[in-house]
């Protein structure tokens, strides 16, 4: 598959006129999987249209925007693929188009197998990842679950991954750190 490989891989998930951070499940001999929460837009779109996209981008401030705020359609492009329009992220470094099949549901989530359809690298150069991003991404999470149930824990999770953006990232990865503190009212 190239762009995914085994464990979760943090990708910015794009359905019709939406985008959010979605971690893809991939495990040796099965297909690629995500879990969607019902109630969300992307579970929503899913359902709806069958397709999604996951976008691969570099700049770690867009896991953050796009987990608390609504994709602008300036922000998104038109592709056509195995016979069918989708969209990605302008953004993109590479993205992946996949057809999608709910494979079980239970009261409070979808478990989604994706079906590869096209990928594409839309960067040449390979852009280097500070520590910085990483721990955006993982405070990223906590928050928006943090965001739904103030706990203690994840609070004391996310101001460790702030700390660590603080010391080790750019000016994007601070940024990503100065909206999620707003979002969560530190």
């Amino acid at each position: 598959m190239g762009l995914l490989s085994e464990g979760i891989t943090e990708v910015i998930a794009v359905t019709q006129d939406n985008a959010a951070p979605i971690g893809i499940i991939v495990k040796p001999g099965h297909s690629p999987k995500m879990i969607l929460y019902k109630g969300s837009k992307t579970a929503e779109n899913v359902v709806n249209y069958g397709w999604v996209t996951a976008n691969f981008v570099s700049d770690a401030y867009l896991y953050t925007l796009y987990a608390f705020t609504d994709v602008q359609k300036e922000n998104l492009r038109l592709v056509f693929v195995g016979g069918s329009e989708m969209q990605i992220l302008v953004e993109s470094d590479a993205w992946m188009a996949f057809r999608t099949r709910i494979v079980n549901e239970t009261k409070d989530a979808y478990f989604v197998e994706l079906v590869p359809v096209a990928s594409e690298y839309v960067r040449d150069q390979m852009r280097p990842v500070n520590r910085g991003f990483n721990s955006v991404i993982d405070a990223t999470v906590h928050a928006t679950r943090y965001v739904i149930t103030p706990d203690e824990q994840l609070l004391k999770m996310i101001l460790y991954h702030l700390d660590i953006v603080r010391k080790c990232g750019g000016k994007r990865e601070l940024e990503a750190a100065e909206l999620i503190k707003k979002v969560c009212g530190i």
